[in-house]
């Protein structure tokens, strides 16, 4: 496993940080004021989960004026998903769906 599995996997294991990841997912280019006002934690608390995020490539910023707008980036979970979840799964939805056409075919029902 790579280092930057190991970064995405670390960063999602929290929820805390999941719940900003879903955060930005329905609202994406939020200030830290925005991201911090529905959690029950300190300021510096939601900075140290959003530095993770961004150390993961979860989350990406940029620099409006002032402010520093967070992005979620999904291209790392995409690859998580692809390495570690759809090539698992593939084998057991190929073989539920050739059993689902073999019981088709088989149905009493069709003979009558």
């Amino acid at each position: 496993m790579s280092d930057d599995d190991d970064l995405v996997f670390k960063a999602l294991a929290d929820p805390t940080r999941r719940a900003l990841l879903d955060r930005l997912f329905a609202r994406d280019g939020q200030t830290l004021t925005e991201l911090e006002s529905e959690l029950a934690m300190t300021r510096f608390g939601v900075m140290k989960h959003l530095r993770l995020l961004e150390e993961a490539g979860l989350v990406v910023t940029r620099r409006q004026g002032r402010e520093k707008l967070h992005f979620l980036n999904p291209v790392p979970i995409r690859l998580i998903h692809d390495r570690w979840i759809d090539k698992y799964t593939e084998h057991h939805t190929t073989t539920l769906l050739d059993l689902k056409a073999e019981l088709e075919r088989d149905d009493p029902k069709e003979k009558r």
